[in-house]
């Protein structure tokens, strides 16, 4: 068959959908995931796969799950707006500008130690740890660090009997929103260091030539006059100001740029443990930003800040990822389901039947309780889409393969 052999050999594969051609099914769904097939098996920073809408339609839902890929997860480009050509002449471009690279020449090394402790908080682990990573430059000195997450299985959610045991020590029905706990196989990718910043945030934000949907507010955190405000967390960003930034993002470094789904959002908090927390079983005012003024376990009363603190403060977990306890709950791309019946085992994005005013937050944050700053906790409560408060910010997701 030559057309699979020709979309394999290909460097760019231009998928150019109608209302009509969108959903044919068929030899078009047939090459769009030969198309998918191969751009999951290609590195990051390549241009391979560009969906192209040459009118108002609805984008196939295609999904490969073993390279966990999405059709709908692509950047696409809409030829008929009025920088569509520019767009797509600018990916092409990029195309043919790359140069051939192994992996090992695309990332940089970081070494970093992680931390463990037991339930009196007391530390009984310390290790020498690596990971590579890669940075974007977002212009006048502004970096964003990606860390390389390993692709594996793990379990997402608790248990019912510790839910059950949860529920009965904090007196807290919200704990069974985690259950039921299912494996997941999350493919490699990308997650930024740290939850981006206001300076991070700043760069993009005044770009107004990336505008992709909306205008976003240069200056919207809380937390801004402080001296070190620059290397603290962005917050009072809602979900949709979070989807414009990564947009104008994959438009600036002609990659894909995205909120993690709830699954991979968990997957890299965890980094391989199955305590509560990564630091073990319990955390400390030491270890993370929270209200240590509570305790989770046996451990001592702690400081409450009650502001947020510089990115990076706090040890990382074992995928080289700091503050993802604690600090500012972070928006995922989900949509919000009250529980995990039915939620995709392939690490993507969760849309299917949930309510799309409303999307997971996850993390904890400076104001939160222990309890609230776990690995597996789920909020919901009001928080929609549109809210802006001041512990809400979030981190990016580049995904292996998919770029622009």
């Amino acid at each position: 068959d030559e057309i699979p052999k020709a979309i394999k050999a290909s460097q760019i594969f231009l998928a150019c959908l109608s209302a009509k051609s969108a959903n044919k099914q068929g030899y078009i769904q047939r090459e769009l995931r030969i198309a998918l097939d191969t751009l999951g098996e290609m590195l990051p920073g390549t241009i391979f796969f560009i969906p192209m809408r040459l009118e108002e339609c609805e984008i196939p839902d295609l999904r490969l799950a073993e390279v966990s890929l999405n059709l709908r997860d692509i950047h696409r480009l809409d030829y008929w707006e009025e920088d569509g050509f520019e767009q797509l002449e600018r990916a092409i471009g990029y195309q043919f500008k790359l140069e051939p690279e192994e992996p090992k020449q695309l990332l940089s090394v970081f070494n970093f130690e992680v931390v463990g402790v037991n339930a009196k908080g007391e530390q009984i682990r310390k290790e020498s740890k690596q990971s590579q990573y890669f940075r974007e430059d977002l212009g006048k000195g502004i970096t964003l660090e990606m860390a390389a997450i390993p692709g594996g299985t793990f379990l997402m959610g608790t248990e019912d009997e510790e839910i059950e045991r949860l529920v009965k020590k904090f007196n807290w029905e919200g704990f069974r929103r985690e259950r039921s706990q299912h494996k997941v196989t999350i493919q490699p990718f990308f997650m930024g260091k740290y939850p981006i910043t206001q300076a991070q945030w700043q760069a993009i934000a005044s770009r107004t030539d990336l505008k992709v949907k909306q205008d976003l507010d240069f200056k919207p955190a809380y937390f801004k006059y402080r001296p070190d405000s620059d290397r603290r967390p962005v917050e009072q960003v809602n979900w949709y100001d979070a989807i414009e930034f990564c947009a104008r993002l994959s438009k600036l470094t002609v990659r894909e740029y995205r909120l993690p789904s709830e699954a991979e959002w968990e997957y890299a908090c965890r980094a391989g443990t199955t305590t509560p927390f990564y630091f073990g079983e319990t955390i400390t005012g030491e270890l993370a930003n929270y209200n240590a003024s509570n305790t989770y376990a046996d451990e001592p009363n702690g400081e409450y800040r009650n502001e947020t603190t510089p990115v990076g403060q706090f040890p990382p977990n074992a995928f080289g990822l700091y503050d993802m306890h604690g600090n500012v709950r972070e928006w995922c791309a989900d949509t919000w389901h009250d529980n995990y019946d039915g939620a995709p085992t392939d690490g993507s994005v969760w849309i299917e039947n949930g309510n799309d005013n409303r999307s997971p937050l996850r993390g904890g944050s400076w104001g939160y309780n222990p309890t609230y700053c776990r690995s597996a906790i789920r909020y919901d409560y009001y928080f929609r889409r549109v809210n802006r408060i001041n512990n809400y910010g979030f981190r990016v997701a580049c995904v292996f393969g998919r770029t622009l």
